[in-house]
Parts: C-alpha cells; structure tokens; sequence
C-alpha cells in the first residue's frame, strides 16, 4: 500500500478498471473549466451569458488543454492528467497566467458579476492547490469538479446540485484511487481545496 503514494504510481493496463478509467477521463479538469462556464453563463444570461462563458471556458480550459495536449506530444508531458508530480508547475503557471488574462478581460469589458467571480474562483482554487501540489500530489480532478458542483449550486437549486454533485465528486475521487492516480486522502484533499475555495469566493463577491 505505500506505493500507491508515490509519484511514480501507474495501473497496469491490462488490469485498468474501464468504468473509472472512463469518469477520469470523461471528468477531466479541462472538460469542467470548458463545460461549466456556458452553463453558468447560459442558465443565468441567456446568449449574452453564454458568449461569456465561452470566452472563459476557451481561456481557461481551452487553450491550456491544447497546450498539455502539445506538450504530451513533444514529449514535455508525460501524459494529458500529468501523473508526474514535477511536470505540474509548468502547466499551473501557464494555466494562472490564462485565467488571469480571462478575468482582466471580463472586468474590463464589463462581464456580469457572477462569471467574474466564478473565473476569481478558478484563480482562488490554483492558489490553494497549486503550492501544495510542489510537495504533495494533491488532485486537481476531485478539486475542480468540487468547484463546479459549488458554483452550480450557487445558480441552480442548491439541494439536488449537491446531492447530484456529492455523488459525483465521490465516483471520480474513487476512480482516481482505483486507476492508482492518487491515494484517498489526496483525492478528499483536493475536494475540499476546491469546494471551500469557490465557495469562499462566491460568498465573498456576491
């Protein structure tokens, strides 16, 4: 069991189980950053709020996963969940600078109020997760989909996006254990960062 903590830990293949090997993928933290903000944007603003959303989800999810897939393909990057621990400062940095550059231009051109914040909360999120991740694998996956399903429930009825949302969140921290991604704690770890984090945020600036 102490190896599952290591950096270095990866599933044989052959032995990989699909269905969470499927949540991992289809979960990814790009697909939330890209899916969430046109439906925050959409669910609140209507077209004006998704071309919101859009520009946000191609900002801070978009570019970056072409960047990571790239770097995957030059051999910068182990693979597009970037397993290797030592990989990840890069791509943070790259992916800080981007949401920055989002939110600047949503203040400046006036965004509405709600996907300022909720881009503010993505930046909030890196803050907290991505020091700890230079000495500690904590998980971005179980992070930013905690993030998500707190910004969610901030638009939509709040008791069916939690109780939707929890499961959730525990499926993908379960698969990320079992594909040996990451261990238990860094997958609650990382719920907690980005739940408490977006939810701070929003309190804060709505």
């Amino acid at each position: 069991m102490a190896s599952v903590g290591r950096d270095s830990m990866h599933a044989d293949p052959r032995r990989e189980n699909r269905f969470a090997r499927g949540l991992t993928e289809v979960f990814a933290p790009a697909h939330i950053v890209m899916g969430l903000p046109l439906v925050v944007g959409a669910a609140t603003g209507g077209w004006a709020g998704a071309a919101w959303g859009a520009l946000t989800a191609a900002l801070c999810g978009g570019i970056p996963l072409g960047v990571l897939l790239a770097g995957v393909r030059s051999g910068r990057f182990g693979d597009k969940h970037v397993r290797d621990r030592a990989q990840r400062p890069k791509l943070i940095g790259l992916i800080v600078v981007l949401v920055v550059t989002a939110l600047a231009l949503m203040v400046l051109l006036g965004a509405p109020r709600l996907m300022v914040a909720g881009v503010t909360a993505m930046l909030a999120t890196l803050a907290v997760t991505g020091p700890v991740t230079l000495w500690w694998k904590i998980s971005f996956h179980t992070a930013v989909a905690a993030g998500g399903v707190v910004m969610l429930a901030w638009v939509l009825p709040p008791v069916p996006v939690y109780a939707a949302g929890a499961v959730l969140v525990a499926a993908l921290a379960w698969s990320r254990v079992v594909i040996r991604d990451h261990t238990a704690a860094q997958t609650v770890a990382g719920a907690v960062a980005g739940g408490a984090a977006t939810w701070l945020t929003l309190a804060v600036l709505l």
